[in-house]
């Protein structure tokens, strides 16, 4: 397996000895730690559930969510901002620049069982990411330029579903796996 390599300067292992270390301090340490330019562990870590394992993923599920940031999220971002708001600088504090919320990532399986989720969701093993989105429109938007991601890069993904509550609240729910993606996508009431 590869080193996890969080920034230019810092290694995984020099952060996370174990993860009974990360967990005292989650959010100062996780926080800070890029999984690519415009994502952090605590951005796809984070969780209002406060549970005794601390949500904190293992090196696999990392891997997982680092993939998912690099290779997907990024180009979901550059690409929103490029075609809805036809703004080139995509630096963070830009004015015209979106920040894509990451509403839920990993989930430990204690998180999963309290936020309701499936005993096999992608969410546990740092595959899948619940985007938010102001709407209906914009989780069009989304899903759209996902799926011309993984057509225009021959990657394929595992699901694409624009979720909605009880509420009326929309999401996008995206996950790939490292392999045996399924390509499955739908609309889904929660």
């Amino acid at each position: 397996m590869k080193e996890v390599m969080m920034n230019k300067d810092m290694k995984l292992s020099e952060h996370l000895a174990s993860p009974s270390e990360a967990a005292l301090s989650h959010s100062s340490k996780l926080d800070g730690l890029r999984l690519s330019p415009h994502f952090t562990l605590g951005e796809v870590t984070k969780t209002s559930y406060k549970t005794e394992d601390q949500n904190i993923p293992s090196r696999v599920a990392i891997e997982n969510l680092k993939n998912l940031c690099e290779n997907w999220l990024e180009d979901l971002r550059y690409s929103y901002n490029t075609l809805c708001k036809g703004e080139t600088s995509h630096k963070r504090d830009s004015p015209h620049c979106e920040i894509l919320i990451i509403n839920s990532g990993y989930r430990s399986p204690e998180v999963n069982r309290l936020a309701g989720g499936s005993p096999t969701s992608n969410h546990l093993t740092g595959c899948a990411v619940d985007i938010h989105v102001s709407g209906f429109e914009q989780a069009i938007r989304y899903a759209s330029i996902l799926l011309d991601i993984s057509d225009g890069t021959k990657r394929d993904f595992d699901e694409l579903y624009i979720e909605r509550n009880k509420t009326g609240s929309h999401w996008i729910h995206f996950a790939v796996r490292p392999k045996g993606n399924r390509r499955k996508i739908d609309f889904i009431k929660v």
